[in-house]
């Protein structure tokens, strides 16, 4: 008893107690915001500005569902053949990025969404035009200045618009079986292998949109909100025709993946793009799409390459997913990216800040589409998954509206001490070869701002879900992008309201 009451044994206690507080709370310390790098020049916000339009197709194909497929038959017929015939006009007469031909192709497409929506039976058809339109507009593009805005403005528009147009149909029939559309044939001098039906070559670069809040962040993210978030490279072996990944992640930095590994990895959509074989460079060697994807693997087999949280293009001593395609096709006299991408919204500039984001002109996997250098190989999507895949997009496009209203991105503070621990945790596992839960290149409040990011993004499409389900009881149709950013504004105006600890 004497020895517990000791003063001197409390004492000792005393100062380990008040050290420890005092260390948690020197750990609790903020310190200054992450600098904010200003907007791009050049950067310029899309915005369809069509709002009428959507509603009207809306309203159409209401009207067409409840008259029956008879009503639409013969318009959805002689629509698509239609459309087929400027396909094949639009690949052989070029015509300038603001060619009122080009405009009314897509009113026209558009036009058609309802009536293949209400019939079916076309869809098939529908889906395939827009990969044929998709080719004709890519060819037309060859002749554009595609780092001006006219031409990019055209590019995104017919795209993503003809991309949005089929999916809002696609999800009226979910049970339609219609994951891969195949694109152009682009022949290829490089090792080929068979992956889910598609023949891919070595150097074929594959654009995807993972099924993570990151990933919807990346996807929308920039000045021309796209439908991608992630960029690898593929390496098929000249011997064994084995093919691999080459890709960079957020948690492990350069990494090579077998080809069943990368379609494991949770993904949505994916695209296969190859260079055209009539480019000067390929002309010369056919095989360069071979020897870049050779060199990126070499590289990332050879030593450690961390994450570039900063998105630098011009610093290939980290690497960011779209650099690892971009950076070994530039040291073989191949730019791509002709068009780089923009994000100009002061918001999403400062929560991007807030996650390590220093470069604001840079290479997002969503633009590749629209180099001309690149022809579409194959299209697959995630059928099952694309009202989710929607969703998620919603949900990121009302938050960052939040973000440009001022909305910050909090985490409980006092979570920082043991994330700053966490992370020189995951220092000293770096320094051995080993992984952290808080990856290289990341900050501690950068890692917590990313988890309560994630965890809002959540809770705003769980709640659009809910919401969706409900439209769909009661209209007797899932509902469109323009409702279901509509119950992603209500759901994110709920979030302002509700306390901090039911979404963190």
């Amino acid at each position: 008893m004497r020895r517990l009451l000791n003063p001197r044994r409390w004492q000792v206690a005393g100062a380990v107690a008040g050290s420890l507080v005092g260390l948690w709370l020197l750990l609790a310390i903020p310190g200054a915001e992450p600098f904010v790098a200003p907007a791009p020049e050049r950067g310029r916000g899309f915005a369809w500005n069509q709002d009428t339009l959507w509603r009207s197709l809306e309203t159409a194909y209401v009207e067409k569902r409840l008259a029956g497929c008879r009503t639409a038959d013969r318009a959805a017929a002689a629509g698509l053949s239609g459309l087929a015939i400027t396909a094949e006009r639009l690949g052989r007469a070029p015509m300038p990025s603001d060619a009122a031909a080009l405009d009314s192709v897509e009113r026209r497409f558009f036009a058609l969404a309802p009536l293949v929506a209400a019939c079916p039976r076309y869809l098939r058809d529908y889906v395939r035009l827009s990969g044929r339109l998709r080719e004709a507009i890519k060819w037309q593009s060859r002749r554009w200045d595609v780092a001006g805005d006219g031409a990019r403005v055209r590019l995104y528009r017919s795209l993503y618009g003809f991309r949005g147009a089929v999916e809002e149909a696609m999800l009226q029939h979910p049970d339609t079986s219609l994951s891969l559309l195949e694109g152009r044939r682009e022949p290829s001098a490089t090792p080929a292998a068979t992956v889910h039906g598609v023949e891919i070559h070595s150097g074929d670069i594959l654009v995807s949109r993972g099924g993570y809040p990151t990933s919807a962040l990346i996807a929308r993210g920039n000045d021309y909100p796209g439908n991608f978030s992630h960029v690898g490279l593929v390496h098929v072996d000249g011997v064994s025709h084995v093919a691999s990944v080459i890709e960079a992640h957020i948690e492990r930095g350069v990494a090579v993946s077998t080809a069943d590994a990368y379609l494991r990895d949770k993904k949505l959509r994916i695209m296969v793009l190859r260079l055209r074989a009539d480019l000067a460079p390929l002309l010369v060697d056919p095989l360069l799409p071979h020897r870049a994807a050779s060199l990126a693997l070499e590289r990332a087999q050879s030593g450690h390459i961390a994450y570039d949280f900063d998105m630098d293009y011009t610093d290939p001593s980290r690497l960011f997913c779209s650099e690892v395609a971009s950076s070994v096709y530039g040291e073989l006299g191949v730019r791509l990216w002709t068009g780089l991408s923009t994000i100009s919204g002061a918001g999403l500039r400062r929560w991007l800040s807030a996650f390590g984001v220093r470069h604001f002109e840079t290479q997002e996997p969503s633009d590749l589409e629209y180099d001309p250098q690149l022809v579409v190989v194959a299209e697959w999507r995630d059928a099952g998954a694309l009202m989710q895949d929607h969703i998620d997009n919603a949900a990121i496009d009302a938050m960052l509206e939040g973000a440009e209203a001022g909305d910050a991105l909090f985490y409980p503070w006092y979570e920082l001490p043991l994330a700053r621990l966490a992370k020189a945790y995951s220092w000293l596992l770096g320094g051995f070869g080993g992984q952290g839960p808080v990856p290289q290149g990341m900050s501690a409040r950068a890692a917590l701002r990313n988890r309560a990011f994630s965890d809002r993004q959540r809770w705003v499409a769980a709640r659009v879900a809910e919401a969706a389900a409900r439209f769909t009881r009661q209209q007797g149709y899932p509902p469109p992008y323009w409702v279901l950013l509509d119950l992603s504004r209500t759901a994110t105006e709920a979030l302002r309201g509700a306390p901090r600890t039911a979404h963190l």
